[in-house]
């Protein structure tokens, strides 16, 4: 009886372990890849030249280093992600380049949505 219950403890810890390594690897996977670019450097190619973290880090840096999430790398360029992070559940995107919906009107009479002149 011992040796059986022996047993159910060391199936029960080695079950409860993998748990642990299940929960972690999906809360790092869910986290977009970040990369230090060089924003001078974009090639239509290429996409961007990735470059030290250091870059993104400190003011003084010798390149014009910004973060870049997503996108996919090839050698040292990355392309197809974004300078600004994704966040969970926003349901809109501003990628590269494009116009976010922040809420924010500009442009004189008749600018707003939705708006009838008159």
């Amino acid at each position: 009886m011992a040796t059986a219950r022996r047993r159910l403890r060391s199936g029960t810890v080695l079950l409860g372990g993998m748990g642990l390594l299940a929960t972690a690897l999906t809360a790092c996977s869910s986290a977009p890849d970040k990369r230090c670019v060089d924003r001078d450097s974009y090639r239509l190619a290429k996409g961007y030249k990735v470059v030290s973290d250091k870059n993104c880090k400190t003011t003084k840096a010798s390149v014009d280093g910004a973060w870049y999430y997503g996108g996919k790398k090839k050698g040292s360029w990355v392309k197809g992600g974004s300078f600004t992070k994704s966040s969970k559940g926003s349901g809109s995107h501003s990628g590269s380049g494009g116009s976010s919906h922040d809420g924010v009107h500009r442009g004189g009479f008749g600018g707003g949505h939705g708006s009838s002149g008159g």
